[in-house]
C-alpha cells in the first residue's frame, strides 16, 4: 500500500465504552487489522484516530460495536476522515480532560470467574485479598467521583499502586490495563474490624474473627460497595430475632447472602431465570417463590412473605466472608434507621449504628454514591425489578421518543428519580421514602452526582401532582426559576410502562393503574384506576368504587379499620364474629363508627391496595401492618398456600361516560366464607381470582366502545406475582396484548420514568 492510498479517520464512540476494557479492546483490533494511530478517553466517550488501508478502516468502523468487550453498550459510532500523517504503531493516550463530559459509568460488577480463580489460589499473589477486581468486574458506580473515568476520579485516588499493579495497569495486553479499583495485598484498601472493648484487628485477622463473630450469634456491620450491611447467622433463630427487635423491622422480610447457588437449591426451587439472574454480573436479591410447606422455613427471615429474597456474593470480600467453614447463608439488611438512607460513611456508622450491632468489618475505600442492592423477581418467565438500584443504575434507558432536558422527581415512597434528554433518561438507584432531612440531603447530592455523569442540565422540573408530597415541595423550593410540571400519579405509572416497552405515545392504551395512593383529579385518593391513556393525556374509564378511608396513615398502619370502613360502605353489619371487629378494641370501635357517620377526617379513596388490606383483614390474615403492604403480602401468601379457587365477583357499574367497579359483593361473599368457617386461604385465593376476573372483564367492556387491545398493567399491587399472572394470563386469552414492567419497578420507583415522559414529550411538542 502506498502513502497515496493510505487513509485517516477519526472515530467517536459514544455509550457504555469507560471502565469496561474498551481502550485495550480497541489497541487489540487495530493491531489486527494492521492500523496505526491511537486510542484515549475523553468527557464523553473514546476517541480513536486510526490511519492504514481503506478496507481495514471500514472493517474497524464495523467491528468497533459489534465486536465490542462484554460489559460495553455503544450507542453510537461517528466517524469523520482525516489527513493520513503516515503514522506508525498504535498508542493508548492520556485521558482528554478538556471538552463536553457526559458519557456512561457502568454500574457495580460482581467478582468474575478470573477473579475469583485467583482469590482462590494460593500461588497467586492477590490470594484470598478481599478488593480484587479487574476491567471484567468490581466497584464502578459507587466510586465514581467526575469523568473522565480514571482513577484520578475515582476514590481509589487515595491508594497509589505498589510497582507490580501499576505494571498490569499500564499494560495493554492485561486483564487490568486501566482498571481504575486495581489493588493488591501490598497497596489496596485495608480491613478492620472494630468491637467495642476489644482492641480493633486488620487484615485476614479482622475477617477470621468476624466469621467467628458471626457464627457465635453476633450482629455485624458489614461495609460493602454501596453502603453498609447488618448481617448475622440466618440460621441462628435468636440472632435473627434480635436484629429484629434491635432494628425495631417488625415482621418485614430480611434479605438473605448465600455462600452459593447450591445452598440456595437446598432451600427453595430455583428456575432457570432465576438462576441466570442469581448467577449473572448483577447478583441482585432475588425474590424466590416458597413451595407449598415451605413457609414454615426459616421463619425468622420473612414471617408470613411467600417469598424469600435471595442473593448470592458479588464482592471478594463476601465470597471469603461466606467460605466454609463458618455461616452458610447469612441475613444481610440495608444498614439504616427506619426511613433514613443507607449509611455509607465509616464515622457515621459507627454512632448511627451503635445500638444496632455488636461490632463492624469495615474498609478504608470511601464510598462516593450511596447504591442499596437491587430486588428482583421472575413472574411467568420474565424479570419484574421491585427495587432498580446497584448493578443496574446509572445504566441509561432508551426513550421511544426524545425529550428536552428534565429532572423527574418521582413520588415520595420508594423515591427514584430521572434526568432525561434527547433519547435517553438516566434513573437513580433507590433513594428511599422522601420524609427525613437525610433522605432529602441524599436526594440532592444524587441528583448531583448523575448530574455529572449524565451531562443532563434540567430546564424543566416534574413532579406529582399530590399538594402534600415533600418531592413536590422539594422541586419548587430548588426550580431557581425553570418550571415545574405535575403529572397525575396514575398517568406517570402507565406512561412508565409505555416508555419502557418503546410506544411512541402514537395510539392510547388502556392502563390498569392499582396500588394504595395516588393523588385524583377530584382530591380524592385513587388507586384502583382503568385509563385510556398515552403520553398527552389520559381518561378515566373506570375506577374502584369510592369508600372512605378513616384516619390516612391509621387506616393504613391497622388494616381493621379500613376493613370496616369497605363493609359500612357495602352496608354489611359490623359482627363480632368478624375478625376485623375483633381486632378493634371496643373504645376506638365506637369512635370509628361516629367517626364515620360524620365523615371526619375521612377521604374517599378507590384504593386497590386498601382493598387488599381489608380483605386480609377480614380473612384474619394480618390486622396491624409493621411494613408496606404488609396485609397484601400475607393475604397473596395465604393464596398461594391454598392453590386456585373459584373467585367472588365484582359489580361493574356504569356511570356516565365511565363505569365503577363495586366491591360491594366481593365484600358480602368474604363475610359470609368467614362467617361460614371458611379457612384464610381460601377467601384470599377468591378474592385474586376476583380482582383477575374484574380487571378482564373491564377491559373487555371498554375495548368494546374504544377498540383498544393493548392493555398496560402497572402501580404496586402488580408486585403481586399470583394477581399480575392471572391478569395477564386472562386478558392474553382475550386477544389483549398485555404489557408488564420488565426495566422498572410497578411501584413508586418506576414513576419518574413516566412523568418525564408526559412532561418532557409534551412541553417538546409544543414548541416543535
Amino acid at each position: 500500500m502506498t502513502a497515496l492510498d493510505r487513509e485517516r479517520r477519526r472515530v467517536a464512540v459514544r455509550g457504555l465504552v469507560q471502565g469496561v476494557g474498551f481502550r485495550p479492546f480497541v489497541f487489540a483490533l487495530a493491531g489486527e487489522l494492521g492500523l496505526a494511530g491511537s486510542v484515549t478517553n475523553t468527557g464523553e466517550g473514546v476517541l480513536a484516530e486510526v490511519e492504514g488501508d481503506p478496507a481495514a478502516l471500514d472493517a474497524f468502523c464495523r467491528r468497533v460495536a459489534a465486536d465490542a468487550p462484554p460489559l460495553a453498550q455503544v450507542a453510537a459510532v461517528d466517524h469523520a476522515p482525516l489527513t493520513a500523517t503516515g503514522a506508525t504503531g498504535f498508542t493508548i493516550t492520556p485521558s482528554r480532560t478538556d471538552g463536553p463530559r457526559a458519557t456512561l459509568i457502568p454500574p457495580d460488577v460482581a467478582t468474575c470467574a478470573d477473579c475469583l480463580a485467583e482469590l482462590t489460589d494460593p500461588a497467586d499473589r492477590r490470594h484470598r485479598h478481599p478488593f480484587i477486581s479487574c476491567t471484567n468486574c468490581g466497584p464502578r458506580h459507587t466510586i465514581v467521583t467526575g469523568l473522565p473515568y480514571d482513577r484520578a476520579e475515582t476514590t481509589m485516588a487515595g491508594f497509589p499502586m505498589c510497582p507490580d499493579c501499576a505494571r498490569e495497569y499500564s499494560d495493554p495486553a492485561d486483564r487490568r490495563f486501566h482498571a481504575q479499583p486495581v489493588a493488591c495485598h501490598a497497596c489496596g484498601p485495608r480491613l478492620a474490624l472494630t468491637v467495642p472493648g476489644r482492641a480493633g484487628l486488620g487484615g485476614e485477622d479482622a475477617l477470621g474473627e468476624a466469621r467467628r463473630l458471626l457464627a457465635g450469634g453476633a450482629i455485624l456491620a458489614i461495609k460493602g460497595l454501596g453502603g453498609y450491611h447488618l448481617a448475622c447467622d440466618a440460621r441462628d433463630a435468636d440472632a435473627v430475632a434480635l436484629l429484629r427487635r434491635r432494628k425495631r423491622r417488625g415482621d418485614k422480610p430480611f434479605a438473605l447472602m448465600a455462600r452459593d447457588l447450591a445452598t440456595v437449591e437446598g432451600l427453595l426451587p430455583v428456575g432457570p431465570v432465576e438462576r441466570e439472574l442469581l448467577t449473572g454480573a448483577v447478583r441482585p436479591i432475588v425474590l424466590l417463590r416458597r413451595s407449598g410447606g415451605c413457609t414454615a422455613r426459616l421463619p425468622a427471615v420473612a414471617p408470613g412473605s411467600p417469598d424469600l429474597g435471595v442473593m448470592l456474593p458479588y464482592t471478594p470480600l463476601h465470597h471469603l466472608l461466606l467460605a466454609a467453614p463458618g455461616p452458610d447463608l447469612l441475613v444481610m439488611t440495608s444498614a439504616n434507621l427506619s426511613g433514613a438512607p443507607i449509611v455509607t460513611d465509616d464515622r457515621d456508622a459507627l454512632t448511627t449504628l451503635a445500638p444496632l450491632v455488636d461490632g463492624w468489618l469495615t474498609h478504608d475505600r470511601p464510598i462516593n454514591v450511596p447504591c442499596e442492592d437491587s430486588v428482583v423477581r421472575v413472574v411467568d418467565g420474565e424479570q419484574l425489578p421491585l427495587r432498580r438500584s446497584r448493578g443496574y443504575a446509572p445504566l441509561p434507558l432508551p426513550l421511544p421518543v426524545p425529550v428536552r432536558p428534565v429532572l423527574a422527581v418521582g413520588g415520595d415512597l420508594k423515591n427514584t428519580f430521572a434526568l432525561a434528554r434527547d433519547g435517553y433518561a438516566w434513573l437513580s438507584g433507590h433513594i428511599g421514602d422522601m420524609d427525613d432531612l437525610a433522605t432529602l440531603r441524599a436526594f440532592d447530592r444524587a441528583v448531583e452526582q448523575l448530574g455529572t455523569v449524565s451531562g443532563v442540565r434540567p430546564e424543566l422540573l416534574v413532579a406529582d401532582r399530590h399538594p402534600g408530597y415533600r418531592s413536590l415541595r422539594h422541586a419548587e423550593r430548588t426550580a431557581a426559576g425553570r418550571p415545574v410540571r405535575r403529572v397525575q400519579h396514575h398517568h406517570a405509572h402507565i406512561a412508565a410502562v409505555m416508555a419502557e416497552h418503546g410506544l411512541d405515545g402514537g395510539r392510547p392504551v388502556l392502563g390498569v393503574a392499582f396500588d394504595g395512593t395516588g393523588y385524583g383529579e377530584d382530591g380524592a385518593i385513587w388507586g384502583g384506576e382503568v385509563l385510556l391513556a398515552d403520553y398527552d393525556g389520559y381518561r378515566r374509564l373506570a375506577h374502584l368504587g369510592y369508600v372512605p378511608l378513616p384516619g390516612g396513615d391509621a387506616a393504613v398502619e391497622r388494616p381493621y379499620r379500613t376493613a370496616l370502613a369497605h363493609l359500612r360502605a357495602a352496608g354489611l353489619p359490623w359482627t363480632a364474629a368478624l375478625p376485623s371487629v375483633r381486632a378493634c378494641p371496643e373504645e376506638e370501635l365506637r369512635l370509628l363508627e361516629r367517626q364515620l357517620e360524620c365523615g371526619l377526617n375521612c377521604v374517599p379513596t378507590s384504593s386497590m391496595g386498601r382493598l387488599f388490606d381489608a380483605v386480609s383483614s377480614l380473612a384474619g390474615v394480618c390486622q396491624r401492618a409493621g411494613y408496606e403492604a404488609q396485609a397484601a403480602i400475607e393475604l397473596e401468601a395465604a393464596a398461594v398456600e391454598f392453590g386456585p379457587a373459584e373467585g367472588y365477583a365484582f359489580d361493574l357499574v356504569a356511570q356516565r361516560d365511565s363505569w365503577v367497579l363495586d366491591p360491594g359483593p366481593v365484600l358480602a361473599g368474604v363475610v359470609a366464607d368467614v362467617t361460614a368457617g371458611a379457612p384464610a386461604g381460601l377467601v384470599a385465593a377468591r378474592f385474586h381470582t376476583a380482582v383477575a376476573e374484574a380487571v378482564r372483564r373491564v377491559c373487555a367492556v371498554v375495548r368494546d366502545r374504544h377498540g383498544t387491545t393493548t392493555v398496560a398493567l402497572s402501580g404496586g399491587v402488580f408486585a403481586n406475582a399470583l394477581l399480575s399472572s392471572a391478569c395477564a394470563r386472562g386478558l392474553g386469552e382475550d386477544g389483549f396484548t398485555v404489557l408488564r414492567h420488565r426495566r422498572v419497578p410497578p411501584n413508586d420507583g418506576g414513576l419518574a420514568l413516566g412523568q418525564l415522559m408526559v412532561a418532557g414529550r409534551s412541553s417538546a411538542a409544543r414548541e416543535e
